[in-house]
Formats: C-alpha cells, sequence, structure tokens
C-alpha cells in the first residue's frame, strides 16, 4: 500500500469564443438567458475547440520512471518555470504547472520523488465541468485551457483530482511570447504545446531531466507504435495515478 505524502490533481477542456464574445452573446440574448438558465452557456461550451495542428491519429504522452527521478531534483520544475514565464514563487496562490511529491510504502519504507502534472485524460473532467468551453482537449490528447473564454470560476480545479490547475491571482508581467497569460484565468501543463506546433516534439521537462542525466522522463506518440514510449510502456510495467477513475491519463509511471 502506498501512502502519499501530498495529493496529486488532473483536468481541463474545450473552447474557443473570446471573453469578451462571451459577453456580448449573453448580452444580445438576454431575454432567452432569462427564460432559459443556461442555455447560452451550453451553446458556448459545445462550439468547436481551437486544434492548431493537432491531429487525432496522435496521442501525446508522458512515462516517468520513478525509479530515475532524484529525491531533491527540481530541474523539470524549474524547466518548466523558465520555458512558460513562471514566477516559480512558493506563496500557496502561485501557479506551478508541475511540482515533485514524495510518496512512502507503509510496509517497506521505500519512498520514491515523483513529478506530477496536469495528466492529459482521455477522459478529463476539467472539461466536463467548464461552463464556457474554455477547457478543452485537443485531437492529440492534450488539455489546455482558452484563456479568452475563461471566467474564472474554479470549476475545473475543483474537478481535477490530480491538483494540476492554477489560478492566476495577480498581473502577469514579462510572459513569455508563445505562452499567453492572463489574471484571473485557470491555467496548467500543456504539454509544451507551442514547442510541438513548432515542430520540437519534446518537453522542457523532459529536455531538462535528460540533460541532468536522469532520463527519467520520456515523451512521445503514444498512439505510435514504433516510438519509444509505446514500447516501453509495452515491455514494462506502468501505472496510471487513480487509474479507479477511469480517466486514461497520457501520462504513465513506471516504478511505483
Amino acid at each position: 500500500m502506498i501512502k502519499r505524502e501530498d495529493s496529486a490533481a488532473v483536468i481541463e477542456g474545450k473552447g474557443t469564443n473570446t471573453r469578451r464574445g462571451f459577453l456580448g452573446v449573453a448580452a444580445a440574448g438576454l431575454a432567452g438567458v432569462m427564460l432559459a438558465p443556461g442555455i447560452r452557456l451550453i451553446e458556448i461550451a459545445q462550439a468547436e475547440a481551437p486544434q492548431g495542428g493537432a491531429k487525432s491519429t496522435v496521442r501525446w504522452g508522458m512515462l516517468i520512471d520513478t525509479t530515475k527521478c532524484q529525491p531533491g531534483c527540481t530541474d523539470c520544475v524549474t524547466a518548466c518555470q523558465t520555458e512558460n514565464g513562471l514566477t516559480g514563487g512558493t506563496r500557496p496562490t502561485d501557479p506551478q504547472w508541475i511540482r515533485k511529491i514524495e510518496i512512502k510504502e507503509i510496509k517497506t519504507g521505500r519512498t520514491a520523488s515523483v513529478p506530477v502534472m496536469c495528466q492529459h485524460c482521455a477522459e478529463p473532467p476539467c472539461v466536463d465541468v467548464c461552463p464556457t468551453g474554455a477547457s478543452f482537449k485537443r485531437a492529440d490528447g492534450i488539455v489546455l485551457v482558452d484563456r479568452h473564454t475563461c471566467i474564472g470560476c474554479r470549476y475545473c480545479v475543483m474537478a481535477c483530482p490530480y491538483k494540476a490547475r492554477s489560478f492566476v491571482h495577480e498581473d502577469v508581467t514579462d510572459q513569455q511570447p508563445d505562452v499567453p497569460r492572463g489574471k484571473g484565468c485557470v491555467e496548467g501543463c500543456t504539454m509544451c504545446v507551442h514547442r510541438i506546433d513548432a515542430g520540437n516534439p519534446v518537453t522542457a521537462c523532459a529536455e531538462a531531466c535528460s540533460k541532468a542525466g536522469h532520463d527519467a522522463i520520456l515523451f512521445g506518440d503514444l498512439n505510435d507504435p514504433s516510438s519509444e514510449i509505446s514500447r516501453r510502456v509495452r515491455e514494462v510495467a506502468s501505472v496510471q495515478l487513480r487509474a479507479d477513475l477511469k480517466l486514461d491519463p497520457g501520462v504513465r509511471y513506471q516504478g511505483l
């Protein structure tokens, strides 16, 4: 039996309309909203999500080897912060897209250090609960948040069982041009989607882990039987966090 020292989480969803567009729709159809509360939100939530260059034949994922993940090492966390323009603050309100947690097996005392981020579920609860469609899943399995559509309700934060989403409480400065962020919005790990869409299929965390010589994070296409990640998943036992929820996360863990 494994005891968590720090609980984990997942989530995200779908969307397209801007916040200004949403307010415009609400204003234009005020009578309809009053007669049938929720109708407009449902219509917006059902809008087609932006897909970029995503293809349904691909499913991006990660395999994390906890036997190689070094206790005390935060290279993946630092790389994520640098790549995405996060402050790296330690306050409870500071956004954090990836975090290290320590787990301990009660019977044997064996410990492991584990990076946890958005698990990019095939059945993301964050998408299900989002009233505006801001949380969405791309065709390639990456779960994202459209900051223009997000109204900051934080339903997705509550729905995520991996605690993988953060709310931006303060103004954002010195943003990375490829990673737009905004106060009043929810955000989380994007699997470095800006890199993928630019033709660089490796996440910042996996790259940093490899450069440090640990090679604990493997990123790739789970749908490609010839990819290294698919081969490893077939040959080596791995688990999904909270597999009992049947969310089919795209992040797998080896050695737990």
